[in-house]
């Protein structure tokens, strides 16, 4: 009878086979899960990676052309400076050179001791409408005649005067002439009011 307990209490071999083969099975199950899970942390790890790489990629390639662009703006300004600097000397030339010959005249005028007054005086008017005739070509008006209306604008007044004959606020003497060259005033005309 305590044979039969013994065997009652221990399991069979067959069971026991059968409990291992359990087990083995059991750790197979386990260890393909872990190392599935492995596989798949390994892959999401290296999508993680690929992705980061093809971000700082994206990155540098974005500094790159942001690069670019900054030295392209700064030789543009660079470029454009100088431009504008070789602009202004050439018209300061131009300018020069159409008043050069009016210089030219009046060298000769001064060194002309030879003339009579009426000869000098019209060589004078010929200097002067030459003179007109470039400050035109250049855009260059006069204004402030007598009988224009006062403009502070425009006129600068030094004196007022009180004239029955002139209107209110009229010029009544033209002490030198005003000048623009389009909209800006280059010159106010310096003038005397009438009747404020």
């Amino acid at each position: 009878m305590d044979d039969e307990r013994i065997n009652e209490d221990t399991p069979e071999e067959g069971e026991i086979n059968k409990n291992t083969d359990n087990q083995k099975e059991s750790d197979t199950v386990e260890e393909t899960v872990k190392k599935e899970e492995k596989s798949k942390k390994k892959d999401k790890k290296s999508k993680e990676n690929s992705l980061i790489e093809e971000l700082k990629s994206k990155i540098t390639e974005k500094d790159d052309k942001f690069l670019r662009l900054a030295a392209e703006y700064d030789n543009f300004r660079k470029r454009s400076a100088k431009e504008k600097s070789d602009i202004y000397a050439s018209s300061k030339a131009d300018v020069i050179n159409e008043i050069l010959p009016i210089l030219d005249n009046f060298e000769r005028a001064a060194q002309n001791s030879e003339a009579d007054f009426e000869s000098y005086k019209k060589g004078i008017e010929l200097i002067f409408n030459q003179f007109l005739g470039v400050l035109t070509k250049f855009g260059v008006e006069s204004f402030g005649e007598e009988g224009e209306t006062f403009d502070p604008a425009l006129h600068s007044a030094v004196m007022v005067v009180e004239d029955p004959d002139l209107g209110s606020n009229v010029i009544a003497q033209v002490f030198s002439k005003g000048y623009k060259l389009g909209d800006k005033i280059i010159r106010e005309a310096v003038v005397k009011v009438a009747n404020t």
